[in-house]
């Protein structure tokens, strides 16, 4: 069975003093939660997170970074930069790097293997704009994100790594995809890389970071798909971000 995940990707937002008192909250409660948990902060804040997280269950993961070991990359930040900090995870290709900045889905897969290759794990963000979904285009765009990683590196090494469906349109809109709807896109995942190895799409875990609320959480992460959660606003709010986290144990829901 697949053990649940949930990150808190808190985007550009934080401060010495508010990271200090959020992460002193969730470390009061680490120990007591049902699922293995991340905190992605900006990278100035990676040094102090590192400090206060030491020797904690609770991870630490980055939001970007580049896929150029090292060089004349003005504003870059390499993996192994990352991996001295204490980081495990690190998010790829989130819509808004996609969006925003123009990242391709060539470059999402080559940060994909930079990351791989210093032993940290991956976290490839896919999903739709809700353009995509309306032209009824969201498995193939879904699908070619993923073949982009497939093609590079082969079913194996996603299996090192961790997928997150984001639609688009629900991020930061205050809308969500049913559970129902979110699942559907899940398991078309799961089934696009079965296709190319069963047992590597039975161990992937899928996160689904769509507007998760505590009072969504449960119903989400009780899908037959959905692993886990990539937390954006909520992630911010220690109380709703333990919430989110204890929802993970579905059994008692």
């Amino acid at each position: 069975m697949r053990s649940k995940l949930v990150a808190g990707n808190w985007k550009m937002h934080g401060g010495l003093a508010a990271n200090a008192a959020l992460l002193s909250a969730l470390l009061t409660e680490i120990d007591t939660l049902p699922c293995e948990v991340v905190v992605c902060p900006p990278f100035p804040y990676l040094a102090q997170a590192q400090q206060v997280l030491a020797g904690s269950a609770l991870k630490l993961g980055a939001q970007n970074v580049s896929q150029h070991p090292a060089g004349a990359y003005t504003g870059e930040v390499s993996v192994s930069m990352l991996r001295e900090f204490g980081c495990r995870y690190v998010l790829l290709g989130h819509s808004e790097r996609r969006a925003i900045y123009g990242e391709s889905d060539a470059t999402v897969a080559a940060k994909f293997e930079a990351v791989l290759a210093e032993g940290l794990v991956p976290v490839l963000c896919v999903g739709e704009t809700l353009a995509d979904r309306q032209a009824g285009e969201t498995e193939m765009v879904v699908g070619r994100q993923l073949d982009a990683v497939l093609a590079r590196l082969g079913v194996a090494a996603l299996g090192c790594g961790i997928v997150a469906y984001e639609p688009v349109w629900a991020i930061g809109t205050g809308q969500t995809a049913t559970p129902e709807q979110a699942q559907l896109v899940h398991a078309f995942i799961r089934q696009r890389v079965a296709a190319s190895d069963d047992e590597v799409a039975a161990k992937l875990r899928i996160l689904y970071g769509g507007s998760v609320k505590a009072d969504n959480a449960a119903a989400l992460f009780g899908q037959p798909d959905i692993d886990g959660g990539l937390i954006g606003g909520a992630a911010l709010v220690a109380e709703d971000f333990l919430a989110i986290c204890r929802a993970t144990d579905v059994s008692s829901s």
